[in-house]
């Protein structure tokens, strides 16, 4: 069983558990997650089988879709609803759509975050949620993060009230904490803010309108469609250019040798490799030789 799946993670889950949950209910232990989702957070998750194991990189790496709804006047110590409350402002408020929007664009393309203390980014060995549940705060480095899109959703003129609320739309690069951007949307809005709730409505090709639950997929196991749902790893690939292999080279590459750069590479990372459109191999530039790529992933077995 190769392929990639499409799955909606729902809340109360880690996404360990839902891979192991998997491998039972597909009866195949080659199964992996494409980058964690918190427990409380439900959305997308794209799993990798079988040789579609081989790609997860790829789809972590990929950007995301978010829907959040951000709320004003608290700010928690873990930047979302879990945590307790470290600061507050309880005066009355008045926000226009206009100094949200403008806010949400001074968030919008190369920013800088600080990842949170409760988070699962090492400082010197140790993950940083081992320090803060240790009551320990510690430099944390800063990240720069890609932020394509920010879209207020079914905005207002003017938000009022002890507390506000309102959801966004973000479209990212790797690495971005929408709760660290939900405190930084307060900041510059004036007040203490969180995150309060979270759905992840893309990761990479994979949309929400494409995923099942866990349920779901059992269903369909037990129908014997599973292979029918399930997604090529070229789906994984999107992002990078792909070359069907000439019958003359297809020894070569289909064996992994290393060849004269492709052109196709020149503006590339990766370049793929097909033949009758599945993926046989991906090849990078060489490190070291000049003007030569060489294999970085294969796919002997992709028929």
């Amino acid at each position: 069983m190769d392929g990639i799946l499409p799955l909606w993670k729902e809340k109360g889950m880690t996404s360990h558990d839902c891979v192991f949950k998997l491998r039972k209910i597909l009866g195949t232990k080659k199964v992996g997650h494409t980058g964690t989702l918190d427990p409380n957070v439900e959305g997308v998750l794209p799993i990798c089988i079988g040789q579609a194991t081989k790609v997860a990189e790829y789809i972590t790496d990929a950007g995301k879709e978010y829907v959040a709804t951000i709320s004003i006047g608290t700010a928690t110590e873990t930047e979302d609803a879990d945590g307790s409350v470290i600061a507050s402002d309880v005066t009355y408020k008045k926000i226009s759509r206009d100094e949200i929007d403008k806010a949400l664009a001074r968030l919008t393309g190369d920013i800088e975050q600080i990842p949170p203390m409760y988070s699962a980014v090492k400082v010197n060995g140790r993950k940083l949620y081992e320090y803060a549940r240790k009551g320990q705060e510690v430099e944390r480095p800063k990240r720069v993060v890609r932020i394509e899109e920010i879209v207020l959703l079914d905005p207002k003129e003017m938000y009022e009230g002890e507390q506000i609320t309102f959801t966004i739309r973000v479209v990212c690069g790797k690495g971005t904490y929408i709760r660290t951007l939900a405190v930084q949307i307060g900041e510059l809005l004036g007040y203490p803010a969180h995150m309060s709730s979270l759905i992840r409505t893309a990761s990479g090709a994979y949309r929400k309108e494409d995923c099942r639950t866990l349920d779901e997929v059992k269903a369909i196991q037990e129908a014997g469609q599973i292979d029918s749902f399930l997604r090529p790893l070229e789906t994984a690939l999107l992002d990078f250019p792909a070359v069907e292999v000439e019958e003359a080279l297809y020894d070569k590459v289909s064996n992994g040798q290393v060849l004269p750069q492709h052109s196709k590479l020149m503006d590339s990372i990766l370049l793929v490799f097909t033949k009758e459109k599945k993926a046989i191999a991906i090849y990078k530039k060489h490190p070291t030789k000049e003007g030569l790529m060489k294999p970085e992933k294969m796919f002997p077995l992709n028929r």
